[in-house]
């Protein structure tokens, strides 16, 4: 299961889940944009359903691990891919918008990790995967509040590898780097910043979702079995750069 799967990148790393051979449940609270990449994994063969749900909020993560369970039984990989962001600098961001931020980053992940980790520790397995992102750590400009958010999304990672890491749970973080969507291009990306961007990445190009893909399949299966509490860079060197 995935949540934010109707967007750009967990919409890609759905796909890619599908013809790894998974089942997948879509997860976005935008239905119609879940709807649509169920639809495409479908039409190529694979099994998916959408579900709508925000991931603030503790009812809908109960709801759908009800759903799913009842429908497709246990639950193996979750990734935690719902996120938002906002351009403002820190003397002008509104204490609202800085707390709807953190309620999806960061409580909707932990809200994740702890109603689908329970579910997960029960069955004696299961791989979690959270989105962090190239802002964790340093923090990213004009990224003040998600860069805060990811950070704790980072130490969140950490702290529940540490905890389950006996019990046959692992947890683990992908931080890609830079994979512009549309709405990143239009309230993000100027062109100066652009030309920072890609001089701060050794591969000087953008990513493509799905180069993040195999990380991510990786990740899920035993492939991976003694990872946990990893944050995996998928970033064309943009994390190994100074000058």
């Amino acid at each position: 299961m995935l949540t934010g799967g109707g967007g750009h990148i967990c919409g890609e790393l759905a796909r890619g889940l599908s013809r790894a051979g998974a089942s997948v449940w879509v997860l976005d609270v935008r239905l119609e944009k879940a709807d649509a990449v169920a639809a495409t994994i479908r039409d190529a063969g694979g099994e998916a359903l959408a579900l709508a749900m925000d991931v603030s909020e503790r009812s809908d993560w109960d709801e759908a691990l009800a759903t799913i369970t009842a429908r497709s039984g246990r639950i193996d990989i979750l990734v935690n891919g719902a996120g938002i962001n906002a351009p403002t600098p820190p003397l002008d961001v509104a204490i609202e918008d800085w707390r709807r931020i953190f309620a999806v980053n960061v409580e909707g992940t932990f809200l994740g990790c702890q109603v689908v980790g329970a579910h997960m520790l029960a069955h004696g397995g299961g791989s979690i995967i959270n989105i962090s992102s190239a802002s964790a750590d340093p923090p990213l400009s004009k990224a003040f509040a998600y860069s805060a958010s990811k950070a704790g999304v980072r130490n969140l990672t950490q702290n529940l590898a540490r905890e389950w890491a006996t019990r046959g749970v692992r947890v683990n973080a992908l931080r890609p780097g830079f994979f512009p969507t549309a709405w990143s291009r239009e309230h993000f990306i100027t062109e100066a910043r652009e030309r920072a961007i890609l001089g701060h990445t050794p591969m000087a190009r953008y990513g493509a979702p799905t180069e993040l893909v195999g990380c991510v399949i990786w990740l899920a299966s035993d492939a991976a079995s003694f990872v946990t509490g990893a944050e995996i860079a998928v970033d064309g060197g943009f994390s190994a750069m100074t000058i």
